[in-house]
């Protein structure tokens, strides 16, 4: 998913720099918010897929952010990494987790840390993207019997179950389809042989 967009909500200038220089460098697009309330407008006026967000911040901390994006009606599903210091007790985790938080990390960042928080991010967005995508209405033509997959255009059934559903096709032949249509068919050229010689 390189190029994905990720809003980051912090409110301590080094550590806002120091994820905007880390994501901009591993092919992400970066959005940036001082603190929670600013997150919360750019978010609302275009969701973004990942967001990175401290949980300490003035006004609207990370928990309400978070609360406030998993309530919003007809939004992809946004994959929402907490950053902090404040994770210690057991009691913590709870309550991020209850608010809707997928994943951690802690402070002081570690690029490491952080790509590998990405690349969960990236498969489970794909994973929801592939649900979402096969819950909709699929348009398929009545002739070439194509599908129209949304951003993909037209693809035959077998590119669609393949690059979807993992799915490998052999082909083969209905029997009921042979016995009505091609057995006859292949009688009737069988004996429009024979008769010419």
């Amino acid at each position: 998913m390189s190029g994905t967009q990720v809003l980051i909500a912090e409110d301590d200038f080094i550590s806002r720099k120091l994820l905007e220089a880390n994501l901009t460098q591993m092919g992400y697009g970066v959005s940036i918010a001082k603190d929670g309330e600013d997150a919360w407008q750019q978010f609302n006026a275009q969701p973004t897929r990942i967001v990175v967000s401290d949980w300490l911040m003035p006004g609207m901390d990370g928990l309400e952010l978070c609360r406030k994006i998993r309530e919003r009606e007809n939004t992809d599903y946004t994959y929402f990494i907490m950053l902090t210091a404040n994770v210690g007790e057991e009691e913590n985790y709870f309550r991020a987790m209850d608010s809707g938080v997928d994943d951690f990390l802690t402070k002081p960042l570690d690029r490491n840390q952080l790509q590998i928080r990405l690349h969960v991010a990236e498969r489970i967005l794909m994973s929801t993207s592939r649900i979402q995508s096969l819950e909709t209405m699929l348009t398929i033509c009545a002739y070439t019997k194509r599908i129209n997959f949304p951003d993909e255009g037209w693809q035959n059934v077998e590119e669609f179950l393949k690059n979807h559903l993992g799915i490998q096709l052999s082909h083969g032949i209905d029997p009921d389809y042979y016995e009505k249509h091609v057995k006859p068919e292949l009688a009737r050229l069988t004996a429009k042989h024979e008769a010419g010689q």
